[in-house]
């Protein structure tokens, strides 16, 4: 899950999309239908925006366990990249909160939530989500 409006969110999708060779990453903003129903499933705010989300498996992620969780669904490629790893949690997740926090200021900010290109609608999650079942 990402903010919708977040032009670096947006680009974040916009990667992923491109490099997910295996397609085996859907997509939900949070301001999304499915992207609310997926926050109230794991108990995230639903009105607060500051962190992606990973959910697979009945197990979600968030801030930057989220971004190596989706990392090491990608090709062997994109691998080192979880070198990062060496780093503590708290680190890692106190430079994720300097940028999310100021991602608008920093990268600006889309008026409403963009709709996915027809060609890569299939990789956005639509209603009714299984996850729930």
């Amino acid at each position: 899950m990402f903010d919708g409006v977040c032009k670096l969110c947006n680009a974040w999708a916009k990667f992923l999309i491109r490099h997910d060779r295996q397609r085996r990453v859907r997509l939900a903003a949070v301001q999304s239908p499915e992207g609310q129903a997926l926050l109230a499933w794991a108990g995230l705010p639903v009105d607060q925006f500051d962190t992606m989300a990973v959910i697979r498996d009945r197990h979600y992620w968030t801030r930057s366990d989220a971004f190596f969780e989706v990392i090491g669904q990608f090709s062997a490629v994109w691998r080192p990249v979880s070198l990062l790893r060496i780093f503590p949690r708290k680190l890692l997740d106190w430079a994720y909160d300097r940028i999310a926090l100021n991602r608008y200021r920093l990268f600006g900010k889309y008026d409403t939530c963009l709709l996915p290109d027809p060609d890569h609608e299939q990789r956005f999650l639509k209603a009714p989500l299984s996850v729930f079942t």
